[in-house]
């Protein structure tokens, strides 16, 4: 007997979610690269329609990043819980939501960005995450200290967040499987700043 037009591809699951479509896009760029998978293949591995896609994702490039979007959503409830002085603030909200990435909680494309050959509208992509963590950030120190968002002070505090993240993640990536989490990274990288020694070298257990 023929399948049904509508059993999914593969075995996958009626019920679609992000999750099966991450996994089926991931799998798809590292058997055929990324320019070479479409979102209709992605859909089709996934067992859904283009349609569904679309539901979870505004672009191929946009697949890889549902965790730090989900993090990135809860910005400025975590900025707004916190009575420190706005740095202090700053950080204690990133190092909340870098609790969430533990060692087997890398996002996808961390790992394999050179293996799909880097394609600009991934890097696009990230660039659009980091500067929505700047906005949420600038609006919520300019807030805090009656200040412009443009004003000189503000954007110190807030690009000098962003180079310590940044940081830490690169730390946490080149640690390989005994990396612990993300915010033992970010813990070390902002204790060698407050400790003003450029040349300080660490390591999280």
């Amino acid at each position: 007997m023929n399948a049904s037009p509508s059993t999914p591809a593969r075995g996958r699951p009626r019920a679609s979610s992000r999750a099966v479509l991450e996994e089926a896009a991931s799998e798809l760029f590292l058997e055929q690269g990324y320019g070479r998978t479409s979102v209709d293949q992605i859909a089709r591995r996934a067992g859904v329609s283009r349609g569904t896609f679309f539901n979870y994702f505004a672009s191929k490039a946009d697949v890889f990043w549902g965790d730090v979007d989900a993090q990135l959503d809860r910005l400025p409830d975590l900025l707004g819980a916190s009575d420190s002085d706005p740095a202090g603030a700053v950080e204690a909200a990133l190092t909340e939501m870098a609790r969430n990435f533990g060692p087997d909680r890398v996002p996808w494309i961390l790992n394999h960005f050179e293996a799909i050959g880097s394609p600009d509208e991934v890097l696009a992509a990230a660039t659009r995450r980091v500067t929505r963590a700047a906005e949420s950030l600038r609006a919520f120190v300019a807030e805090r200290t009656n200040a412009h968002p443009q004003d000189l002070g503000v954007a110190l505090t807030v690009n000098t967040a962003l180079a310590l993240v940044l940081s830490a993640v690169q730390s946490w990536i080149a640690a390989g499987p005994s990396r612990g989490g993300l915010d033992g990274h970010l813990a070390l990288v902002a204790a060698m700043r407050r400790g003003g020694d450029a040349g300080a070298t660490g390591s999280v257990r």
